[in-house]
């Protein structure tokens, strides 16, 4: 019986002393998530740190710094894709706090595909600050052979009905940001008032659990 016991004592031990390490492989696997307050709404964007690991540093310092708070969603195409990061409300562009420009991680396997996010750029290796939603499947952007093709990061999880509201705003063809796409400036600006480092699903959910519990 006491042998019995013993045995007993030494598995629940043994099973308390697996629980950490567990812990510690959930939460290695867990996507961390930005949340955007806009003055349309707010949406949440999941990064993928494994497949995009530089381009979702980069932003996330971004977000950090506080540099996107303020800024405007300046290029929005309806059947195309929604740009931000780059310019402030006053449709100025903004270099306060620009960092180096980063690798281009286009073929990391991540699809242009609707509701994703992706690094805006000129020419390869030379995208900041600015990003631009998904609001089609724009397989054109996608790498391929002698294409170097655009960075996906991250995928709107949450406020999709947000990216909605900004694609379909009213446009106007701005005075300071004249391109051969025409009137794709919001004429009442789209503002990011706030972006937030949010933590991860399972860390929120865990959260959640935990004050149902108190």
């Amino acid at each position: 019986m006491k042998q019995l016991m013993g045995l007993k004592f030494a598995l629940m031990l043994a099973g308390l002393l697996v629980l950490p390490s567990a812990a510690m492989a959930e939460d290695a696997t867990a996507k961390p998530r930005v949340k955007f307050s806009t003055t349309l709404g707010d949406m949440v964007i999941e990064l993928d740190t494994e497949k995009a690991p530089i381009t979702a540093a980069n932003f996330i310092t971004y977000v950090e710094d506080g540099y996107y708070d303020g800024t405007i969603f300046h290029r929005v195409i309806p059947t195309f894709m929604i740009q931000g990061g780059g310019f402030t409300e006053d449709v100025e562009k903004k270099t306060t706090g620009l960092r180096a420009p980063i690798k281009l991680e286009s073929d990391n396997g991540l699809k242009n595909a609707k509701y994703t996010i992706a690094m805006a750029r000129g020419a390869p290796n030379s995208a900041t600050s600015q990003f631009f939603i998904n609001v089609a499947d724009n397989h054109r952007l996608n790498h391929r052979e002698g294409y170097p093709g655009y960075a996906v990061f991250g995928m709107v999880v949450e406020g999709q009905d947000v990216v909605e509201k900004i694609r379909t705003t009213k446009c106007i063809l701005h005075d300071k940001y004249r391109t051969p796409d025409g009137a794709v400036t919001p004429e009442v600006a789209v503002v990011i008032k706030k972006a937030t480092v949010i933590g991860s699903e399972k860390k929120d959910d865990k959260k959640e659990e935990s004050k149902k519990d108190g």
